[in-house]
């Protein structure tokens, strides 16, 4: 065997590199450390077998392509010799050294799937970023754009406003709906006159009533004492209270006057003046398109005038249908308000005629009997105070 080994070494190629130096093969560490460790084990068994087998080496030298491999000298005994099984498996240990550990895959595994798992909650939250980005952007250019609307609807009415005040401009005029606005508001100044007068006449009536009562009550006081004219001022302390009971009776139909009025001046006819603003905004934003439209038609017919033209025809469109239809809110809530004015004005003038006459007349029968007809319920003294259960 060692003959065959030593024959078969002689036709053994050895890679030389570029520098002369033997070449390095893919399995020459783990040779290397198997030649290291069986040589170890031979030193142990002798110098003299060493230095024999040492001679035979250098006489011929090892096949490397060969099954088995001898270390510490060749055509010694078994003890020298390292099958390949035993290399291979020493190459396998070595490969498996290099390998990691099942639990290191498993991290390796479960740390991959957490860099997926982080990089889908980035791509995640970059998505959501943007979306909110959109979302704001989308809010700033609709807001731009409403201001363009705005600003260009301003300019035209401003500019039809000029004209008009200038008599350039021409403007839409109902001239029934007109002298209809006009009289509500000439009756809303008178009934604004009315309702001041009103209530002044209230605050001196009270100022009246609070002085008859203190009257009274010193006329009271008098007779108490001044006996020799003890009848006389009784006769007016009575006389006083009297007149105080009935002022405190005819403030309660004024009173009651004044806020009907009030009502049908501040609330109603206010309400019908507001939607009569918004008609004649209206009929200023239709009059300022319908001139665009008016000069658009005027100019030259060319592809982009067109575009303009159809565009300026549907915005006149549009201001026609809003005009037109507050012109006949403001014709309805007119009609109406006539109506509720004569209702209202009816009752209210005859409450205030009766209560008054009752009044200076002396007729405390009369006068109570108008409140209740008018079912007006007086507060009694002191209820403006509330009571100390309320305050609790």
């Amino acid at each position: 065997m060692t003959d065959s080994i030593m024959s078969k070494a002689a036709t053994m190629e050895i890679p030389i590199n570029s520098n002369g130096d033997t070449g390095t093969l893919p399995e020459d560490d783990s040779l290397e450390q198997a030649a290291k460790l069986q040589w170890s084990l031979d030193e142990k068994v002798g110098s003299s077998r060493g230095t024999r087998d040492l001679q035979q080496v250098m006489v011929s030298g090892p096949n490397l392509n060969e099954t088995s491999i001898v270390s510490g000298g060749y055509g010694g005994t078994a003890e020298g010799i390292i099958a390949t099984s035993s290399i291979k498996d020493l190459r396998m240990k070595a490969r498996r050294s290099s390998v990691p550990s099942s639990s290191s895959s498993i991290c390796h595994i479960t740390s991959q799937s957490h860099d997926h798992k982080g990089s889908n909650m980035h791509h995640s939250s970059s998505s959501s970023s943007m979306t909110a980005e959109e979302t704001t952007r989308g809010v700033a250019v609709e807001k731009l754009e409403t201001m363009r609307k705005w600003g260009l609807n301003t300019y035209k009415c401003t500019k039809q406003m000029i004209s008009e005040r200038f008599g350039r401009g021409s403007r839409t005029v109902d001239l029934e709906l007109e002298a209809q606005i006009e009289v509500l508001r000439d009756t809303k100044r008178k009934y604004e006159s009315v309702l001041r007068l009103a209530r002044a006449l209230t605050n001196h009536f009270y100022n009246m009533v609070q002085t008859q009562h203190a009257l009274g009550d010193t006329f009271a006081d008098l007779s108490q004492k001044s006996p020799e004219l003890r009848d006389e001022f009784g006769y007016n302390a009575e006389t006083q209270k009297l007149l105080c009971k009935n002022g405190e009776t005819l403030l309660g139909a004024i009173n009651f006057f004044v806020s009907s009025i009030n009502t049908l001046v501040n609330k109603t006819m206010e309400d019908t003046l507001m939607t009569i603003k918004m008609y004649e905004n209206a009929r200023l934003e239709f009059d300022a398109y319908r001139s665009d439209l008016e000069e658009l038609s005027m100019g030259p017919r060319d592809a982009v005038t067109m575009a303009r033209i159809d565009a300026a025809q549907q915005q006149y469109q549009v201001h026609k249908e809003k005009y037109e239809r507050l012109r006949s809110d403001v014709t309805i809530k007119l009609k109406f308000l006539e109506e509720n004015k004569v209702k209202v004005m009816h009752k209210q003038l005859l409450l205030f005629h009766n209560a008054i006459s009752a009044y200076f007349a002396g007729n405390q029968q009369q006068l109570e009997q108008t409140l209740k007809q008018f079912n007006i319920k007086l507060r009694p003294p002191g209820a403006d105070k509330p009571s100390w259960l309320e305050e609790q």
